[in-house]
């Protein structure tokens, strides 16, 4: 019996895990840039009664009886679905239509990745993320620009007071990793890079590597789709009341157990 509750236990434990996961993709269904997480469970070590293949007679061999152990959360993966694309009319604002990140230096100096392309420009006219951390490799717009063009290929053109032709100021490129999967998660849009998903590829955008084109004035929305976010928080809570239940009706068995009288 004692079985039963560390079983059901376990399953609450990991429902409990999966619906704080919902509830971080609610949360950021208005995000620039989000990616939705989904988790990955897996069941736990099998007590083996009677061990399969174990033999029953001289001819033949038992099935076996296992009685498994629970489940748990093995991962969260990185759902890489496109989110909507907004018109925002802003020049600074990007989107990347395909695959790729945005790479800004942080203030120790690393470099971290970003799908979100919200930037403006700081007191020297670089390129910079709401937070201040400067894209790389670092644009820096004129001052007195009367206009900003970001091609599709990153390449970044002002035009002046006085001219007419247009002057390239720098072209922004993008990061592809070979498991965008495996990135690690810090906070503020960033991710940073882990062995799992491997060292990233920089180039063009549209170029050979298979990065996706930049899109000017525009913002990728958040992957979450709402409605599925609901449908998975019902079936989270079905499945926690399911294993409250399990607890419930061993409570019940052992208290009749005590119950009985010699």
């Amino acid at each position: 019996m004692i079985r039963a509750l560390q079983t059901a236990a376990s399953g609450m434990m990991a429902q409990q895990l999966n619906l704080d996961n919902i509830a971080n993709n609610l949360a950021n269904a208005s995000t620039a840039g989000f990616r939705e997480r989904r988790l990955q469970f897996e069941d736990l070590l099998y007590q083996s009664l009677v061990a399969p293949g174990s033999a029953a007679t001289q001819q033949t061999t038992a099935v076996g009886l296992q009685i498994g152990l629970g489940t748990r959360t093995d991962a969260s993966e990185i759902l890489r679905s496109e989110g909507e694309m907004q018109s925002t009319g802003n020049p600074l604002d990007l989107a990347i239509q395909g695959e790729g990140f945005f790479q800004v230096q942080q203030p120790d100096g690393t470099i971290a990745y970003t799908r979100s392309g919200e930037f403006h420009l700081d007191s020297q006219g670089n390129l910079v993320t709401s937070e201040g951390s400067p894209l790389q490799p670092s644009i820096t717009i004129p001052a007195g620009a009367t206009s900003i063009n970001i091609g599709s290929d990153g390449t970044v053109s002002v035009t002046m007071p006085g001219q007419s032709n247009a002057q390239q100021v720098g072209t922004i490129t993008l990061a592809l990793f070979p498991n965008p999967g495996g990135l690690n998660s810090i906070g503020r849009n960033l991710f940073t890079p882990t062995t799992a998903s491997g060292d990233p590829v920089v180039g063009n955008p549209g170029g050979s590597q298979g990065l996706g084109t930049l899109q000017q004035g525009m913002l990728e929305g958040s992957n979450v789709s709402v409605v599925d976010e609901f449908v998975q928080m019902i079936l989270a809570q079905r499945a926690y009341e399911a294993n409250s239940k399990v607890v419930s009706t061993a409570d019940q068995m052992y208290q009749t157990t005590n119950n009985m009288k010699q």
